[in-house]
């Protein structure tokens, strides 16, 4: 699928967007498809950075936290989105995303872990969520690889999972067959306001001008030079180690995904299973350590003592993209034409079509909804203000 020649679209904008993951990808998809010219920099490779070291669960009920209420309706709504958006995303780009709708299993690796299970639960049934209460025996006959000290469970079939490394291919293509054009290992040194407008970006020295600039650099969001405090998205890397085991692809020893205490397991329709992951204020340190490995092993083998004798197959570290209130930062910024993707967290593959649609739209038309507007940078200058208002 491509589209007509841009040329055909003369009101459309030119767009830069700084960044080649889920957000920068999928965004840039849509204003190609809708007739911009659209150029996507990636300082390495499209997609491998946060976007590729993910789980790509789809978990916005058993995720949910005290204080995240106001989020939970924002992943809710993305989370209804997820089957047509894949649908038409498969159809756009011929690539299998491997959706998986089996739903979730949080589990209680031992009975002193079942009271916080229970807390938890019933926090998540007073916001009204699908979520339902298993002893450990209805646990195993669902999972029967489960430890015998599971104690309980919690069952959420409204979470689901895609495959996001799938996702990345996807969307690189889909983005490619509209007539967007990707410049890899192109490092973005600055974006360019003039004005309190936003005139294009710095390349190798050189002003690449454009009349939009989308920032969707992840965890590196807050380090691009050029733009103004007030439109700096304070986003910090937040660092996960990872692992993969190889299942047999034919008999994997669970069909869905497991949560417990400090872990989580998600198995793959080509027999992998993926172990994640630790939450570590690291910078951008990216080495795998021995304890950060070691934990999650031992969290796996808890709950699933047959991943003992599963080979390695691989290790990786990721940094998400984190805001200071663990929220995205989505739409516009103080500076014209600047318009910011990031800060997701843990939810950049949950919140990928509800991200890529209101982002792209607003860049088309102008239009924010309503589901994004608290999401927007003016949060944290509107908490600088009053935090400093109340200082004097």
């Amino acid at each position: 699928m491509t589209n007509a020649p841009t040329d055909q679209f003369p009101d459309r904008p030119t767009v830069a967007i700084v960044g080649g993951g889920i957000c920068g990808l999928g965004i840039g998809w849509r204003l190609a498809a809708a007739g911009c010219a659209v150029d996507v920099f990636e300082k390495g490779k499209a997609g491998r950075e946060a976007s590729w070291a993910a789980a790509g669960m789809l978990a916005a009920n058993v995720e949910t936290e005290p204080g995240e209420e106001a989020l939970l309706a924002l992943n809710l709504e993305s989370q209804a989105a997820w089957p047509d958006f894949a649908t038409e995303l498969e159809a756009v780009s011929g690539v299998d995303l491997g959706y998986r709708d089996e739903g979730i299993l949080v589990v209680a690796a031992h009975r002193d872990d079942a009271a916080e299970l229970r807390n938890t639960y019933e926090f998540h049934r007073s916001l009204g969520l699908e979520v339902e209460w298993l002893t450990g025996g209805q646990a195993r006959r669902m999972e029967p690889h489960l430890a015998p000290g599971v104690s309980a469970a919690v069952s959420s079939v409204k979470d689901h999972q895609v495959d996001n490394r799938q996702l990345v291919r996807a969307l690189h293509e889909a983005f490619l067959r509209s007539g967007g054009r990707l410049h890899e290992d192109t490092t973005v040194e600055a974006i360019d306001v003039e004005a309190g407008q936003a005139k294009g970006i710095q390349v190798a020295g050189q002003r690449r001008e454009a009349d939009m600039v989308l920032l969707a650099a992840g965890a590196w969001s807050y380090d691009i030079d050029g733009v103004p405090p007030v439109a700096r998205p304070p986003v910090r890397p937040l660092k996960g180690q990872v692992i993969a085991l190889q299942m047999a692809p034919r008999a994997p020893i669970i069909d869905r995904v497991i949560w417990g205490p400090g872990i989580y397991l998600v198995p793959r329709r080509d027999g992998t299973l993926i172990l994640g992951a630790t939450v570590e204020e690291k910078g951008f340190d990216s080495d795998l350590t021995a304890g950060g490995v070691f934990r999650l092993l031992e969290a796996a083998w808890e709950i699933l003592p047959q991943i003992e004798e599963l080979p390695i197959k691989e290790m990786w570290v990721g940094f998400r993209p984190t805001s200071r209130d663990d929220a995205p930062i989505l739409g516009p910024t103080a500076v014209d034409g600047l318009v910011v993707a990031t800060g997701h967290h843990r939810n950049g593959v949950l919140l990928a079509p509800l991200t890529i649609d209101a982002v792209s739209a607003f860049m088309l038309d102008g239009t924010l909804s309503e589901a994004v507007e608290p999401f927007g940078i003016g949060r944290f200058n509107a908490d600088a203000a009053a935090k400093a208002g109340n200082e004097e």
